[in-house]
């Protein structure tokens, strides 16, 4: 937004003494202009450019505008300021443009005022100018800067506002574009990624973070592509999730969990998205554990069991529906016996002590599982079936106890 800046109007009637001036100060404006221009250049090794360049044609506009402005001031000639102003808002915006700071502008504007004084009092002394119209001069012009640089200021935070803005919407298109798959045109993609200003790496890992996740700019490195404007959170960041990054993504997303998904190679940058949501979703039942970030790293067989339930109820209604016909308790019992069993593949005294029960429990157990699944248990295909489903089936009752156990508590 473009401030308000409240010059000092040095031609009312208490300043009228200046006037007088300024007719003898309209004719020094041609070599004046062309005297600060080449001490401007001189003096800024950056301005040092063809005065036929654009960026010539504006610090001559800007500096005749300027000096013309100015004497119409303390003349008390009524201008439209606007069209002025728009001038040195345009000097601020080209500076940040050019990807410099405002101290070349700010100076220039010293040199100019510098310049401009000298002159000043070159020319005074032909006419015998008092010095209280010299003082009100000087205050006029220094005053005068001080607003020319407020409005370059203006134009430049605009201008700055804007190009980040741009940059930052640039990559959340390069980001979309690169969670489309294989089938972005890498064409598409390196284009966008050089306007970006982010070079593409051959591996990225994504990372989910709750709805309306907050996170700390200044945290964040800056070569990651973030979407946080998105209903689902997330970012992308080159290469692996090694400690450091993982340390950043703590303390940059303090209050809310996170997932990490898998290092991919660049074109399957939307797997490991959706591994990570995955993930992120599991973190609220308990069976990823409860720690505010989540890596899939370390739940690979979890999330593979986890990722089709239909599909595992399908495979265990195949494998072990000959239990169906048991008690609740009893198809439990006999299911922890053979989960046991998969795992430990021991004596029954080692089966026991797992199990906490009675060895001979244990061999009354077994007895009935094998009358009841015969020789699947030989075959290694099936009994690999069985394990996996015995392995989903426990992994959703602990997601299945979590939400009861979590019901109450969301109700009150």
């Amino acid at each position: 937004m473009t401030r308000t800046f409240q010059p000092r109007d040095v031609a009312d009637p208490a300043c009228s003494v200046t006037r007088q001036f300024a007719p003898l100060m309209r004719a020094e404006l041609p070599s004046l202009a062309e005297e600060i221009i080449a001490e401007i250049r001189r003096a800024i090794p950056e301005y040092a450019r063809s005065v036929e360049g654009p960026y010539g044609q504006a610090l001559r506009l800007g500096v005749g505008g300027s000096l013309a402005a100015f004497v119409d001031q303390i003349a008390g000639v009524p201008t439209n300021r606007e069209g002025t102003d728009d001038i040195f808002r345009r000097l601020g915006r080209f500076e940040a443009e050019e990807g410099r700071s405002l101290d070349y502008l700010q100076a220039a504007y010293r040199i100019g005022g510098q310049v401009a004084w000298r002159r000043i009092m070159k020319v005074a002394p032909r006419y015998d100018v008092s010095s209280a119209v010299m003082s009100r001069l000087a205050d006029a012009l220094f005053h005068y800067l001080d607003r020319l640089a407020a409005l370059s200021l203006d134009g430049y935070l605009e201008a700055k506002a804007g190009s980040v803005a741009a940059l930052d919407e640039r990559r959340r298109r390069l980001l979309r574009l690169l969670l489309g798959g294989p089938t972005a045109q890498p064409r598409a993609v390196a284009e966008l990624a050089e306007s970006a200003g982010w070079p593409p790496p051959r591996e990225v890992t994504l990372v989910a973070a709750e709805p309306g996740a907050r996170y700390s700019v200044t945290a964040l490195a800056p070569d990651l592509l973030l979407d946080f404007k998105s209903p689902e959170p997330h970012l992308l960041m080159p290469g692996p999730a090694d400690t450091v990054r993982r340390d950043m993504l703590r303390t940059a997303i303090p209050d809310h969990r996170i997932a990490v998904g898998l290092t991919v190679p660049i074109d399957q940058a939307a797997d490991s998205l959706r591994w990570a949501r995955q993930a992120l979703a599991l973190t609220r039942t308990g069976v990823l554990g409860d720690g505010r970030l989540v890596d899939c790293e370390d739940h690979l067989v979890k999330l593979w069991l986890l990722s089709d339930p239909a599909l595992i109820e399908q495979l265990a209604r195949r494998r072990l529906d000959v239990l169906d016909g048991l008690t609740p308790g009893r198809r439990d019992r006999l299911t922890e016996t053979l989960r046991a069993w998969m795992i430990a593949r021991g004596t029954a005294t080692e089966m026991a002590d797992r199990l906490h029960v009675h060895p001979q429990t244990v061999r009354y157990r077994m007895r009935k599982i094998q009358e009841a699944l015969g020789e699947q248990l030989e075959d290694p295909d099936a009994r690999f079936e069985i394990e996996i489903a015995l392995r989903a089936m426990q992994l959703h009752d602990r997601m299945k106890a979590a939400s009861d156990d979590a019901g109450p508590m969301h109700g009150t």
